[in-house]
């Protein structure tokens, strides 16, 4: 790439104008992923629009050789889009900046390019919606909705899962669950070096057997067929899925219904009553309210002793402990009930309620006033089971409405009282430990040492890695979900601490922004371990590649699987497993797959005659 290509116009550079090539527009670690998808596995030339090419990402993505320039402007402006090549432009992806910068300069570039494809992210998911129908050809993703369930999944340790019709699936790692599998996800297991691991390995055909066996009969009569042994090319029958001990395997399964986190209901039960005497501020004032609660209801059971009525109990000890009620008088023939024993009795509830009534009046103001200076709540001293999310970014928010939604105590850590989570969580009732101090005083502040799980999602890898290390020395059987971009230090993290989760946001998300710009619907990805599989509904359209492929002919592409067909005369029905193996797609047929990002990108642009010429010549 030539120096005059970075950040000028390449057609006042004496280079011909950008064609047929796609425009990033961003430098956060979302829009480095997304080149990195784009030049790698669709090879296809990416310009990319960066506001400073000294900060963020910016410098790596310049360090790119396939990147066909970079551009620096402070905004993705017309200016910006016609230095980038909009007009010409096959698509663009805005993967930076806030919801209406990207919305206004999607609609710039198509007022520039009609047919352009645009891609945009969008925290606002409803908003979002409304555009994709505004927008011709365009697509509106979010990057933090779609990693959120991994880091939530991670936090309960429970399978992150993608519907499909009326199935969810799922990655299972445990051998004890691999019957009735779909296929083979991984194997090569190993979390000392994960880089051993294989997605979607290459498997033996159902008919091998049968193959093997008319192969073996000659002519003087049958003669002894070989079964192969392990470790030989291919698997025994019997062995198929069965997995390596040393190095484990995982399969994809389906569910028919999503995985729930199961909370006790007497855990739920003691949560909810001990977090709501924080409202009862410091423990003085707590000790204050329950020995004046104490002290009513000794006296209360005194004058229920005389009178033998819940009724008038409750109704003496209400007026008595408002100041109301009249005096047991001797000398009154109707008055005195109790003698001496309900006299002193008044005489506490009404000196308990002298107490009570100003501290009770005190906490409603302080809540009242709190909520209007839009402070958020403090963890509560009952709080257990829990799970801290320290980040209120867009992607530590969605992961704690997640938990929330689900019924999972959560607290939360962020250093900026500003944030946008900060505001969010305090409709939801969620406490947050706001403020710069030592991370180790927030996580025991969030109480840290009867969690149950710690998601570490800030956008520094060093600060992630801290969070995660304090709250273990407060509680070493925590378990740990941390957001880390580099991938040496995740796989370094996964051989040396224990019962911990790596998840990267852009990782999880960028092969489904390079699907979507290529036209590619992806339902969901699921994650094993650092990989990525990508679940993808695709359909046949007239002229599309697809038109005539069987499942023999993608598969053969290399890290696909075919999952379901829908058929275009039974839009409604999911045939999983699809038997036929050599029926060619007809136009307006649906094909579930689950694909390698490889896998998909050379599915996008393979044709039926390339497929059946590489499948005769194997």
């Amino acid at each position: 790439m030539t120096e005059a290509a970075r950040g000028t116009d390449p057609s006042a550079a004496g280079e011909q104008p950008f064609a047929d090539h796609y425009v990033v527009c961003g430098a956060n670690a979302l829009a480095h992923r997304l080149i990195l998808e784009l030049t790698e596995h669709y090879e296809v030339p990416v310009v990319a629009v960066v506001p400073d090419r000294s900060r963020d990402h910016a410098p790596r993505i310049e360090q790119l050789e396939q990147v066909a320039a970079v551009l620096e402007f402070p905004g993705v402006t017309q200016e910006a889009l016609a230095a980038a090549g909009a007009a010409t432009a096959r698509g663009i992806a805005l993967v930076d900046g806030d919801d209406q910068a990207n919305i206004h300069a999607a609609m710039s570039a198509q007022g520039m390019n009609p047919e352009i494809r645009i891609v945009l992210r969008m925290f606002n998911q409803r908003l979002g919606e409304q555009i994709q129908t505004l927008l011709k050809n365009c697509a509106a993703l979010s990057g933090s909705a779609t990693a959120a369930p991994a880091f939530a999944n991670g936090a309960l340790g429970r399978p992150n899962s993608v519907q499909v019709g009326d199935r969810y699936l799922y990655v299972a790692h445990d051998p004890d669950e691999l019957a009735g599998h779909l296929c083979v996800a991984a194997d090569r297991i190993d979390r000392q070096d994960l880089d051993r691991l294989r997605l979607l390995p290459e498997t033996e055909s159902a008919a091998r057997p049968f193959i093997e066996l008319a192969t073996a009969f000659g002519e003087g009569g049958p003669i002894a067929v070989r079964v192969p042994q392990q470790g030989e090319d291919g698997e025994p029958p019997a062995a198929r899925v069965q997995p390596d001990r040393e190095e484990g395997i995982a399969v994809l399964q389906t569910l028919t219904t999503e995985p729930r986190a199961r909370v006790p209901l007497p855990s739920r039960l003691r949560y909810r009553i001990l977090d709501a005497l924080r409202f009862f501020t410091g423990a003085r004032i707590r000790l204050v309210l329950c020995t004046a609660f104490a002290a009513i209801l000794s006296a209360a059971v005194v004058i229920w002793h005389f009178n033998h009525s819940i009724g008038w109990t409750a109704y003496l000890t209400m007026l008595d402990a408002a100041g109301s009620a009249q005096p047991d008088q001797m000398s009154d023939p109707t008055g005195g009930t109790g003698g001496l024993w309900q006299r002193v009795a008044q005489v506490v509830i009404t000196f308990s309620g002298i107490a009570l009534l100003p501290v009770l009046t005190a906490i409603v103001v302080d809540v009242l006033a709190s909520g209007r200076r839009g402070l958020p709540r403090s963890p509560s001293a009952g709080l257990r089971g829990h799970v801290i999310v320290v980040g209120l970014g867009n992607v530590g928010t969605r992961v704690a409405q997640q938990l929330n939604e689900l019924g999972v105590p959560v607290a939360c850590v962020e250093i900026d009282p500003q944030a946008r989570g900060v505001a969010a969580m305090r409709p939801l009732g969620i406490p947050v430990v706001v403020g710069d101090g030592l991370l180790a005083d927030q996580l025991r502040s969030a109480r840290a040492k009867y969690a149950r799980a710690v998601v570490a999602v800030t956008n520094d890898d060093a600060v992630n890695l801290e969070a995660v290390l304090e709250a273990r020395a407060l509680r070493e059987d925590i378990r740990s979900v941390v957001r880390l971009f580099d991938d040496d230090f995740a796989h370094h993290v996964y051989a040396t601490i224990g019962n911990v989760a790596s998840r990267s946001v852009s990782y999880l998300a960028a092969p489904a922004f390079a699907a979507a710009l290529m036209g590619r619907e992806v339902l969901g990805t699921l994650s094993v371990f650092r990989h990525v599989l990508l679940i993808a509904e695709l359909t046949a359209d007239p002229g599309s590649p697809l038109v005539g492929m069987s499942r023999n002919d993608i598969e053969a592409i290399g890290g696909l699987r075919v999952l379901a067909v829908r058929l275009a005369r039974a839009p409604q029905s999911y045939q999983w497993g699809y038997a036929d193996r050599s029926r060619g797609l007809a136009a307006g047929d649906r094909v579930v797959v689950v694909a390698t990002r490889g896998g998909l990108a050379r599915l996008n642009t393979a044709a039926p005659e390339t497929v059946l010429a590489e499948s005769a010549s194997n």
